[in-house]
């Protein structure tokens, strides 16, 4: 079992920077692809990015290209998301997630990734 923690949400006017954090358990963590995703009231849970086990790899959802940056800390099973310029658009509640296959690539199929955090708040007022 492998348990997925995020943290870091708030409140943030529009232009802002918020930065979230996430730490999974699991001895073979930089094995795991990891990726964040958000869901805002009335929407489906949409892909936001990845990062591949090494950090090598990072893809990003066109809305936030540019303006959002992944990260992983293999060394303390940590994956962050650096969010800048942030709009009210970015409002919505942040998922970490963990596809625990090792070495198995994933970018935005949601149903690849097998644990899931609880979610953090983001809002960002105009």
């Amino acid at each position: 079992q492998v348990q997925v923690a995020e943290s870091g949400g708030g409140l943030v006017q529009a232009g802002g920077s918020l930065r979230l954090s996430c730490a999974a358990s699991g001895r073979t963590f930089s094995s795991y692809t990891m990726g964040w995703f958000r869901q805002a009231p009335g929407k489906e849970r949409e892909f936001v990015a990845a990062i591949s086990w090494s950090g090598s790899g990072t893809y990003y959802a066109d809305s936030v290209k540019g303006r959002f940056i992944i990260s992983r800390g293999n060394a303390k099973n940590t994956v962050n998301l650096q969010m800048n310029s942030l709009r009210p658009e970015d409002t919505a509640v942040y998922y970490c997630a963990a596809n625990t296959r090792p070495y198995y690539l994933s970018t935005d199929r949601r149903d690849e990734y097998d644990y899931w955090g609880q979610g953090t708040q983001v809002t960002v007022s105009s």
